[in-house]
């Protein structure tokens, strides 16, 4: 195969890695698009998608490895197996040179490529969302001052695209929901603050069902399938709460979202054919 591709032959074979669940060739075959495209040009919503899947299911995997080493490397504290636990954290430190490497790829084709290209308020939503999550992914096992700096650069990327979306984007726009879902993942899990994760969650929630009207068919099902895993975050958040008006809320959203769905089963079994933004799990 030929070094240098086309454009379209970088994003069929993206495809074609995709298909085949090789994802660090699809990683691969979107930076060489990133860097012979950009940021002469921008990216298609298409190229763009693909390139956060990519890099997504990359992350993802050794997210889901770091999780499960953590886990047995407490168990064999608890069991004061010193020579177990000396072992399992040199492979921890393995798998967290891995994600360090592949989120300093992406934050580096963030910062030289992709953000400098961004010419809409939708694509700069985007980019710097995706550079919020990837120092986010940083902070979740880096330790001491680099947990303390990932934790700043995640807040400044996060902040800046929440500045662009309220400016740009409609509360029903699945960018803009996606942000605010994943913001106040960081303010839950990073920040240790419920509080603001819920204020945020809920804001983000309430003012998407205002303007509900103004949702496309073209963006109902990604925009709905984030309000619901907002909805689903703040169960799960306050579940340890007694505020009788918190539950109050919550399952006020869950009328809301089913009667969504019945109002528009008709319209949706007609249009079968959507551009699906591939979404982050409820946890992103």
């Amino acid at each position: 195969m030929a070094s240098s591709l086309s454009r379209d032959q970088y994003v069929y074979m993206a495809k074609l890695a995709e298909q085949a669940e090789r994802y660090e060739e699809m990683v691969e075959y979107m930076e060489k698009l990133v860097k012979e495209s950009t940021p002469a040009s921008e990216l298609s919503v298409e190229e763009r998608n693909l390139l956060s899947v990519a890099y997504k299911n990359v992350i993802g995997s050794l997210r889901a490895a770091w999780r499960i080493v953590s886990s047995i490397e407490q168990k064999e504290e608890g069991r004061k197996n010193e020579e177990h636990v000396t072992l399992v954290k040199e492979y921890r430190s393995k798998v967290e040179s891995e994600l360090s490497e592949v989120c300093a790829g992406i934050l580096r084709l963030l910062d030289s490529n992709l953000v400098p290209s961004a010419n809409s308020g939708e694509s700069k939503v985007f980019y710097l969302k995706m550079k919020g999550d990837y120092h986010r992914y940083m902070a979740e096992f880096k330790v001491g001052d680099e947990r303390k700096a990932a934790a700043e650069e995640t807040m400044l990327a996060y902040k800046a695209a929440q500045d662009i979306a309220l400016a740009d984007l409609s509360p029903t726009h699945p960018i803009r929901l996606g942000l605010a879902l994943n913001f106040s993942v960081f303010y839950y899990e990073i920040l240790n603050s419920s509080e603001k994760a819920c204020a945020m969650a809920k804001q983000a929630f309430e003012e998407a069902i205002a303007e509900l009207d103004t949702l496309g068919e073209e963006s109902y099902k990604d925009s709905t399938l984030i309000m619901q895993l907002l909805r689903d975050n703040l169960t799960l958040w306050t579940s340890d709460m007694q505020s009788e008006w918190w539950l109050n809320w919550v399952n006020l959203c869950s009328l809301l979202i089913r009667l969504m769905h019945l109002l528009n089963w008709s319209r949706l079994m007609r249009h079968k054919d959507w551009n699906i933004v591939r979404l982050e799990g409820r946890w992103a």
